[in-house]
């Protein structure tokens, strides 16, 4: 999602609040318009990300319980300054056992994981994957975690649009694991997800993926198993696929791959996850230090005037990012599986989990540009939301003029005609009514057994009001003891009242499917929803219908809570293919279904 005219309604369901001048210390924030000020493309969309309960008071004063013995241990949550605990949560912990990598091991013995090598690939290469133990360093604490081929992001491999590799997947960790080739349109059987394309490959195992890439852009790859912890670990990778074509994109003087990312930290240890199940099944495990391509600070230096384009990708479980650098002029070009129909200046990028998005940056004056995530924060307790700027690390921009200047260029907003005449055949198909229609809903089970009826009634008045996106984890400690044997997440169909992986879906390949999303605000606890459908590629042509002007083809789709949202799937490739929940303990709390695309020849339903 992106926020800027037309782009940002293309995609953007979420608030961007306008903080550029936020300080760094929240505060309550003021009366908020009823329109979206200087934010086109937004029709309809609130001012701000929700809004304070009607009547409501700040929270009376509650204990810390941040050092607080639970049997044990400690409380591992570590909860966000000024929102302490709520005092009946003390004593309880998630009824699932505990995991961490390498459990007893110490980190120092492991290999110190390495930044991320570019793979050059030629059409028929073998590259040797292998999943494996890493000693990472975050803020100086040394953690055993995961890494592919001792690197964090994994490598960046570049490949030929067109081109065909083989990847030798070897899996060294102490979990079984898959690799899913997210957002490529590849035959149905290399697309690693277990039950339905592969079995797991367990630890000390291979499998061999034949990966064919057809279109241009930015891709990744991580496991589709326990995403919750395996990605969360450090199982993440990017592939660029370029495109034949040497004007693909404008010219730049620099390029660089960003990967987003966050984790959650209490002092010197992680927070452990759910052994039997996920936990922070409610809203997912939202993280306290923020990476930038496994780096709690990312670092640029690039001359005056120099253009900069970004190759941007949101690997974290649960958080949307806002991005934006200290009013650099950003030019979005590229989404998940194509360029836009028109290039366009945003003031930001609102990204979502899973999501990939081109930009080009234009650093006109010397001095240090913040990379920052500038979002409304949300504290449920007291019904409150406030301004949040994080800095994600800086671009450092010399006094000595970039050669050759490129300034013409990221001025010029270019039209990419292909890609419209590519879109162009599918436009009949935009008015027409849904082919299927799925609601975006939450069950709750078992809760009260482990909370006390309080919270849980505290929980029910919570969902009086709602936020069409959670920045942040509003009520960590609720979320944290919240585990999919509680929570179930739901991807309902309206015609038969079928969930999840019950729904019976088909269609014929070549076939045009439109489909309708609808988030239910008036589930327990709604949140928004990256939905990522594998193996295709999809419109989004409509929101609370409003049509899209400014159209990119894309595999993964932020609906918000209240929204409806109308995709248009062409339905090109055969298979079985996922569509799915990316937080990933909501796909971890079942909100998954299968899209089977029979082949023309077999028909289909």
């Amino acid at each position: 999602m992106i926020g800027g005219k037309n782009v940002l309604f293309t995609l953007a369901f979420a608030l961007v609040p306008a903080i550029a001048s936020a300080q760094q210390k929240p505060t309550k924030p003021a009366k908020k318009p009823s329109s979206m000020t200087g934010m086109p493309g937004m029709n309809g969309m609130p001012a701000d990300s929700g809004r304070r309960k009607p009547g409501a008071k700040p929270a009376p004063a509650m204990h810390d319980t941040s050092s607080m013995a639970m049997g044990s241990m400690s409380m591992p949550i570590p909860m966000p300054a000024g929102m302490p605990m709520i005092p009946g949560l003390v004593g309880l912990k998630p009824p699932v056992g505990e995991f961490l990598p390498a459990k007893g091991v110490d980190p120092r013995t492991l290999p110190l994981a390495n930044p991320t090598q570019i793979a050059r690939l030629k059409d028929g290469d073998t590259l040797d994957l292998t999943a494996m133990l890493v000693r990472r360093v975050i803020n100086g604490r040394a953690f055993a975690m995961y890494g592919y081929n001792g690197q964090v992001p994994g490598p960046l491999i570049r490949v030929l649009q067109n081109a065909t590799i083989v990847v030798r997947y070897h899996n060294r960790i102490d979990l079984p694991s898959t690799v899913h080739w997210h957002g490529v349109r590849l035959d149905n059987h290399n697309d690693g997800v277990p039950g339905i394309t592969q079995d797991s490959v367990m630890p000390g195992g291979s499998f061999v993926y034949h990966v064919h890439f057809p279109d241009a852009g930015i891709y990744w790859y991580h496991p589709h198993v326990r995403e919750d912890i395996e990605q969360a670990m450090g199982l993440f990778g990017n592939v660029r696929v370029d495109s034949p074509d040497r004007d693909y994109y404008s010219p730049v003087n620099a390029e660089q791959t960003l990967v987003l990312d966050d984790l959650l930290i209490n002092g010197d240890t992680l927070i452990p996850f759910g052994k039997d199940a996920p936990d922070f099944a409610l809203m997912g495990r939202v993280g306290n230090v923020l990476l930038v391509n496994g780096e709690p600070r990312y670092s640029l230096t690039v001359k005056r005037g120099a253009v900069v384009r970004f190759f941007v990708t949101n690997v974290a479980s649960s958080r949307t990012y806002n991005l934006s650098f200290s009013g650099a002029p950003i030019k979005v070009v590229a989404g998940d599986v194509s360029k836009f129909e028109h290039e366009e200046r945003v003031p930001s990028v609102v990204i979502a989990p899973a999501e990939r998005y081109v930009v080009e940056v234009a650093f006109d004056k010397p001095g240090r540009y913040a990379l920052v995530n500038a979002i409304q924060a949300i504290n449920h307790y007291a019904g409150e939301f406030a301004a949040e700027v994080d800095t994600l690390g800086f671009v450092t921009v010399g006094a000595t003029p970039a050669a050759p200047s490129y300034a013409k260029q990221f001025a010029t907003l270019r039209s990419n005609a292909k890609v419209t005449q590519d879109i162009d055949r599918y436009r009949q198909y935009f008015g027409k009514a849904p082919d299927k229609r799925l609601t975006l809903t939450v069950s709750i089970s078992g809760l009260p057994l482990s909370l006390p009826l309080a919270t849980v009634q505290f929980m029910n008045v919570d969902t009086a009001y709602y936020a069409p996106v959670e920045w942040v984890d509003g009520m960590p400690d609720m979320n944290w003891l919240s585990t999919s044997k509680q929570v179930r997440w739901i991807i309902r169909d309206d015609a038969t009242g079928k969930e999840n992986m019950d729904i019976d879906w088909h269609a014929r390949q070549g076939s045009v499917i439109k489909l309708r999303i609808f988030n239910d605000p008036k589930s327990f606890h709604p949140m928004q929803h990256p939905i990522h459908l594998h193996g295709q590629r999809m419109l989004v042509v409509a929101r609370d219908g409003v049509r899209t002007k400014n159209l990119v083809w894309k595999d993964t789709a932020i609906i918000p809570v209240g929204s409806t949202v109308d995709l248009l799937i062409d339905a090109s490739n055969p298979g079985a293919w996922m569509l799915h929940c990316h937080i990933a303990e909501h796909l971890g709390s079942g909100m998954m279904t299968v899209l089977r695309v029979d082949p023309a020849e077999a028909g289909g339903r």
